[in-house]
């Protein structure tokens, strides 16, 4: 009897994508195996959800419509839902889409297969939604998407109340691991081959409130520093309360940290900073970009910002754009703003007008792809050592490059080494040419350092699929934000 297959379709932010790794883990250690990318279907499909958009409702149930048919024709198939819009919906989702199996939440996800199974055997529906983390998600088996990069969740939660954001009221306080744990697991990652890690936290910066050392981030920051084999290290997504003179002298000083920064605006206007319920201003916003340059004159910094939040006036949305102007953000996340179900905003008065909040975005837009192409040519001329990706370039295979990411998280297309490279790889080029969101080296390679991360991709490609042991966390694709209302690092509600 063959194995049962299975899909996971994530929506959301870094955490979503992380826990969809630990989803497919689980269910790997269950004996399913992936469903290949040719198939009808899968015998279990589960939706990780986000709740952050105002109509992610409406998309999860169309998709789940789209399924109740293939459902019927397909005797044995259960469809699962998890992730934060479960966390918050509940009940609701069977009375919706009464053909759905399991519905779980954002702190039980490693219940899944066992839910799974008692659908299956009492032929009824399952709803398990906990209130509190059972257990820290990064002891489930995790089924990595890459072999050279992880992310490394430090911890989960968020104890900010922002007026936009529902995500504290679905992950729950903020929960701390310890840092002998976290150094242990990338210790581990990096004996297996990966040699790039990403921090990842709803407020990353603020680790340390739950153990008691307010000092705790950039500790660790120099900790990751003295790991032997572990060449690139980034944090996503950071707080401009929390985020600390240590912080950035550990970030300086730590020649393993890369020099990039994602710092959430949100908007450069006091008045709307102050109804969002963000804890910091204009003046300290700006203070932070200046203290960052200081200490790291190459630093890229990317940004999350909202426009058209309710009581949003021109002179307010002209204070975002000076911010703009300020700090020369390398890339910026921006949105729309659209009501949370749920959030204080959502029942604030002085909603903007569609057509007002599409206009400013269109303005914010343009002004920030103009910065954006015009920090990417300073980088023309400038020798970087590139991480070999796997699947960045959609125009590969006709451009015959490769891509890959600098240091700063920049996007670089080269051309293909004579010697045959691997994700994970190192590869030394000049920049020749800058687009607004990516860089292009034409010229020859001026190095290439094969690294352990491509020995690991190599092996991993080489041998059959075979199911996972132990703490095994991972980071896909890195890719380039694109300028649109999506969400992106963080939820967008750092």
């Amino acid at each position: 009897m063959s194995a049962k297959t299975y899909e996971v379709r994530t929506y959301g932010c870094q955490m979503n994508v992380h826990d969809s790794e630990r989803l497919s883990g689980l269910l790997e250690d269950a004996g399913y195996v992936p469903a290949p990318k040719d198939a009808e279907g899968a015998d279990v499909v589960v939706f990780n959800t986000c709740a952050v958009r105002e109509n992610a409702d409406n998309r999860l149930y169309g998709n789940l419509g789209q399924l109740a048919p293939k459902k019927a024709a397909r005797p044995g198939m259960q469809i699962a839902v998890g992730g934060c819009l479960a966390q918050k919906d509940r009940d609701t989702i069977v009375k919706k889409a009464p053909w759905v199996d399991v519905v779980f939440g954002t702190h039980n996800i490693g219940k899944l297969p066992v839910l799974l199974e008692r659908a299956r055997v009492q032929e009824e529906a399952q709803v398990e939604i906990a209130e509190s983390l059972e257990a820290f998600p990064s002891t489930l088996p995790t089924r990595r998407e890459s072999a050279y990069a992880a992310w490394v969740s430090i911890s989960v939660g968020c104890n900010n109340t922002c007026t936009f954001c529902i995500v504290p009221a679905l992950r729950g306080k903020e929960k701390d691991r310890r840092p002998g744990d976290i150094l242990a697991e990338i210790e581990a990652l990096v004996d297996e081959g990966v040699s790039e890690i990403t921090l990842l936290g709803q407020n990353v910066n603020a680790y340390g409130s739950d153990i008691g050392d307010r000092e705790a981030f950039s500790k660790l920051l120099r900790a990751c520093g003295k790991i032997e084999g572990l060449e690139r290290v980034r944090f996503t997504s950071p707080h401009p309360r929390d985020f600390t003179d240590d912080v950035i002298a550990a970030m300086a000083e730590t020649p393993n940290v890369m020099p990039q920064l994602h710092m959430p605006l949100q908007s450069g206007s006091d008045t709307v900073l102050k109804a969002m319920r963000r804890s910091y201003r204009q003046e300290r916003f700006l203070g932070i970009i200046e203290k960052v340059r200081a200490a790291m004159p190459d630093a890229a910094i990317s940004t999350d910002i909202i426009v058209g939040f309710p009581g949003e006036t021109e002179e307010d949305f002209e204070q975002t754009l000076h911010v703009v102007r300020e700090s020369r953000f390398a890339q910026a996340f921006t949105f729309q703003y659209s009501k949370r179900p749920g959030t204080p905003a959502a029942e604030m008065d002085g909603q903007i007008p569609k057509e007002v909040v599409q206009a400013r975005y269109e303005r914010l837009v343009a002004l920030q792809e103009e910065i954006s192409w015009e920090e990417n040519k300073k980088q023309v001329g400038r020798t970087l050592e590139v991480m070999v990706a796997e699947g960045e370039g959609r125009k590969d295979d006709a451009t015959r490059r490769l891509s890959g990411r600098a240091p700063d998280n920049r996007l670089v297309h080269f051309t293909r080494p004579e010697e045959p490279v691997r994700p994970g790889d190192m590869v030394t080029v000049e920049i020749t040419y800058a687009a607004p969101h990516h860089l292009l080296a034409e010229g020859p390679a001026k190095a290439v350092r094969r690294t352990r991360a491509g020995d690991a991709w190599e092996k991993r490609n080489a041998a059959p699929a075979a199911k996972p042991a132990g703490v095994m966390l991972g980071l896909p694709t890195i890719g380039a934000p694109a300028p649109s209302p999506a969400p992106a690092a963080g939820c967008g509600c750092d």
